[in-house]
C-alpha cells in the first residue's frame, strides 16, 4: 500500500496568484531565520551605576595584621584619676566641721588626701575642699573641711568628689596604702566569611555578544567572567561590611542557640558600629548643623583621649550640613559670593564644599559611599547612621597574645594566619571545568573564604552620628 505524505500541522499552504499583491492566500505569515535583521548592538555594558563597590573605608583608616588565635585580647589604659559621683553627705559635728561622705560603691580614698566636693545640682556653684581624716567603711569617709563654714547644700543633693592632693604634718608617717593600675581588657573573636560562584562547563563554552572585562583586566565575550568578577567584588564588600556591622550573639539569642558543631556560626563579632555604640560616643537626633553642636562634641573629646586629628566619614546630607555650617561663618556667605573660595573670580569654579576645618581639633571630612548606597545603608530609615568620627593615627596598647606593648592603628583588622595557612583572603577552584580537576562535577566552583575580626582601640575617642 502506497504511503501518503502530509504537511506539518499548522504550516501555511501557499496558493499562487496571478497578480503581484499581498493576499491572505500568498502572504508568508511567519518568517524566522534565527533573526531576519541583525540589531545594531553596543558590545560593551554601560556602567549606569558607576563603581558599585563600597570597599575602601578600612583601607583608608586601618591596617591588616595576622593572628593565630580564636580570641584576640588587648589592654587599654584606665583613667589616671578617679571621680566619684552620687556621693551623699551625712550630718557634720564638731567645731572643725567634720562630716561623713557616703559613696555608691567602694572607693579608693586614703587618709590624708585632699578632695574637692562639688554640688551636682543643676545651676549650683557650691563646693568645698576637705581632707580625709578617717575611713570607717569601704563606702564611707570622714572629712574635715578647710572652710570655716560649710556650703549650704540643698536637702538630698548629691556630690561629685575627686582627689587633688594630700597634706601631712612634719615628721608624720607616709601615706597609708597604695593604688594599683586599673587596666581595661577587651577582646574580639574572628568570624569566617564565605562565598561561592558556580558555572556549568557548557556555559563556560557559550559565547555571548556582550564584551565583559574582569577585575584583572582580562576581557572577552564569555559571560561567566562577568558573573565571577561580580561575586568577587561582592565578597570584598561583605568583608568590610562584616567588620563594620558585626554584632556578638547575645546570650539567649537564636544565634547563640545554634549548635557549635553545625555549619552556621553562633558567636558573632564586635563590629565598629556596635563597639562605638557600647563603648564610644553617640550623637543622636539629627546631624550637628551649628558650631554649638560641634562645640559639644569637642568638649566630649576633651574628656576622652584628646586626639588632635580626626576624620568624619559621612553620608551626603551630613556632608552638606557641615558645608552649610562652615559657609555661614563667612560674612559674605548669605550672598554666596565667597562660599569656600575666598579669592574666586568669574573665570573660576565656585567651590561650594569644604574638606575640613579646625576648631580646637582638626576635622577632615570624607564622603562614605557605604552610607549613600541605596541598596545598603543609604536606603534605610530605621536605625539610619549618618556618619562616624574616627581618630587618626595610632595608639599604644599591650597585646595580650604578643606579650608586649605595640603601636596599632585605632582601627585595624586581624586575620587568621600561620606559617602553613593564610586565611586573610583565600580563593580556590574546584570541579572539573575551567582547569580544575578535583571532582566529577561538570562545573567550575570558585570558592572564597576569609577569617577576620576588627579591633577598635580607644572606642571612647570615636563618635557615631545617628538619625
Amino acid at each position: 500500500m502506497a504511503g501518503a505524505i502530509t504537511g506539518a500541522a499548522g504550516q501555511p499552504a501557499l496558493t499562487p496568484s496571478a497578480s503581484k499583491s499581498t493576499l491572505p492566500s500568498n502572504y508568508i505569515t511567519s518568517f524566522d531565520f534565527l533573526t531576519q535583521y541583525l540589531p545594531d548592538t553596543y558590545e560593551r555594558e554601560f556602567e549606569r551605576y558607576g563603581n558599585r563597590s563600597i570597599n575602601a573605608f578600612l583601607r583608608m583608616v586601618g591596617a591588616e595584621m595576622p593572628t593565630n588565635s580564636d580570641l584576640i585580647k588587648w589592654e587599654e589604659q584606665g583613667r589616671l584619676h578617679t571621680k566619684f559621683q552620687g556621693v551623699t553627705l551625712g550630718s557634720y559635728t564638731g567645731a572643725e566641721l567634720v562630716q561623713t561622705l557616703t559613696f555608691t560603691a567602694n572607693h579608693n580614698l586614703r587618709v590624708g588626701q585632699t578632695i574637692i566636693i562639688s554640688d551636682e545640682t543643676a545651676g549650683s556653684s557650691l563646693s568645698n575642699k576637705a581632707i580625709v581624716t578617717a575611713i570607717p567603711l569601704a563606702t564611707t569617709v570622714t572629712v574635715a573641711y578647710y572652710e570655716a563654714t560649710q556650703a549650704a547644700y540643698a536637702a538630698a543633693s548629691t556630690m561629685t568628689v575627686f582627689v587633688y592632693g594630700s597634706e601631712f604634718n612634719k615628721g608624720a608617717n607616709g601615706m597609708s596604702g597604695s593604688l594599683e593600675a586599673d587596666p581595661v581588657i577587651f577582646d574580639n573573636k574572628p568570624i569566617i566569611i564565605k562565598d561561592k560562584y558556580v558555572v556549568a562547563g557548557s556555559d563556560m563554552a557559550q559565547i555571548g555578544w556582550v564584551e565583559v572585562t574582569s577585575e584583572n583586566g582580562a576581557d572577552g565575550y564569555l559571560w561567566y567572567i562577568k558573573s565571577e568578577h561580580e561575586t568577587r567584588l561582592r565578597f570584598d564588600d561583605q568583608l568590610e561590611m562584616s567588620m563594620v556591622e558585626g554584632v556578638p550573639a547575645a546570650g539567649g539569642s537564636g544565634v547563640a542557640a545554634l549548635s557549635a558543631s553545625g555549619e552556621l556560626g553562633n558567636q558573632g563579632t564586635d563590629g565598629m558600629f556596635y563597639t562605638i555604640e557600647n563603648r564610644g560616643n553617640v550623637w543622636s537626633g539629627g546631624n550637628p548643623t551649628a558650631l554649638a553642636d560641634f562645640d559639644a562634641i569637642i568638649q566630649r573629646l576633651d574628656k576622652q583621649g584628646a586626639i588632635q586629628e580626626n576624620v568624619l566619614f559621612v553620608n551626603r546630607q551630613m556632608g552638606f550640613d557641615i558645608d552649610d555650617m562652615l559657609a555661614a561663618q563667612n560674612s559674605y556667605g548669605a550672598g554666596g559670593t565667597s562660599y569656600g573660595l575666598f579669592d574666586n573670580d568669574e573665570e573660576m569654579a565656585l567651590n561650594l564644599g569644604f574638606s575640613g576645618f579646625k576648631r580646637g581639633y582638626e576635622f577632615y571630612k570624607s564622603d562614605w559611599k557605604y552610607l549613600n548606597d541605596a541598596t545598603l545603608r543609604g536606603g534605610l530609615v530605621g536605625g539610619a547612621i549618618n556618619g562616624v568620627l574616627v581618630p587618626a593615627g595610632s595608639t599604644n596598647v599591650y597585646d595580650q597574645v604578643m606579650g608586649k606593648n605595640a603601636r596599632r592603628p585605632f582601627l585595624h583588622v586581624r586575620y587568621r594566619a600561620s606559617e602553613t595557612e593564610d586565611r586573610r583572603y583565600k580563593t580556590w577552584i574546584t570541579g572539573s571545568a575551567g582547569g580544575a580537576a578535583t571532582s566529577d562535577l561538570d562545573a567550575m566552583e570558585v570558592n572564597f573564604l576569609s577569617e577576620r575580626a576588627l579591633c577598635t582601640l580607644g572606642a571612647n575617642n570615636f563618635f557615631i552620628f545617628k538619625s
